[in-house]
This record gives structure tokens, C-alpha cells and sequence, in this order.
């Protein structure tokens, strides 16, 4: 008999997505808003030293990577909660962001993006002429 999918496979991959693995911890959680002219994005990276995170943007793909390092083989555990090794996250950015302005901070565990509104995107009046004013001009 021939089978298509493997169910043991594919509920393996599924818990890989959501839990990790210790060579592929989960995604980084993360929240995100606009504030006026800005859109702020907060990753929560407890105990990552910010010497190793990696920020890059591409074609409008801003691409967060951390990394945890592991212990020391000569540790003997006795609880392992805490991921460790490579995150990376992914985030799609729209064409009204301003790329090229990204800011970076972090503290107290909280990687915090702000990234500007593109200036083409802002919202701005629109003058409206009328009859009076072509004639104004043309007098």
C-alpha cells in the first residue's frame, strides 16, 4: 500500500512549528502597533545578550535573528524550559513604511523596532482650485 502522507510525520512537524526543537527554537513573540507617524514592534528576548541579534531589512522583509547560546556539556540539568540556540522571525513590511529609517533599542529583555511611516504615505490635503482662481492666473 502506498501512502501519500505519513500522519506521525506530519504531527511531528506540526508540534516542530509550534514548540521547537533544540536546534530550531519557536518563533519570538511579539506585538505591534502604530503610533502616530510609526509603527512600533516589540520582540520579547529575555537573557539574549543584543551583541546577537542580527537585523535585516530586503525588499521590504525585515528579518530578526537572535541567538541563545547553549550550556556547557559539564552542567548536569535539571530543568530545561528555556529555548536555546538560533530565533528567527520574519516580518513583511508595506510599501507606506519607511525601510530605510528602522530604529533599534533594547532593554530589559525588549527588542523595540519603530519604523516611520513613509512620507508619500501620510495623509495630506489636497487643494481644490476653482473657476476664479484659473482666472486670477491668467489675468
Amino acid at each position: 500500500m502506498l501512502m501519500r502522507t505519513d500522519p506521525f510525520r506530519e504531527m511531528d512537524r506540526l508540534a516542530q512549528q509550534v514548540w521547537g526543537t533544540q536546534s530550531r527554537p519557536s518563533i519570538m513573540t511579539m506585538d505591534a502597533w502604530r503610533d502616530g507617524d510609526e509603527f512600533v514592534v516589540e520582540f520579547d528576548l529575555p537573557g539574549i545578550d543584543p551583541n546577537k541579534v542580527d537585523l535585516d531589512v530586503e525588499r521590504h522583509v525585515l528579518t530578526v535573528k537572535a541567538e541563545r547560546p547553549t550550556l556547557n556539556g559539564d552542567r548536569e540539568l535539571v530543568a530545561a524550559e528555556r529555548p536555546r540556540g538560533v530565533f528567527s522571525r520574519q516580518l513583511i513590511l508595506g510599501d507606506n513604511l519607511d525601510t530605510d529609517n528602522v530604529a533599534a533599542g533594547y532593554h530589559a529583555g525588549v527588542l523595540t523596532l519603530r519604523i516611520p511611516v513613509a512620507e508619500q504615505a501620510k495623509p495630506r490635503k489636497i487643494m481644490i482650485s476653482t473657476d476664479e482662481d484659473q482666472q486670477a492666473i491668467n489675468a
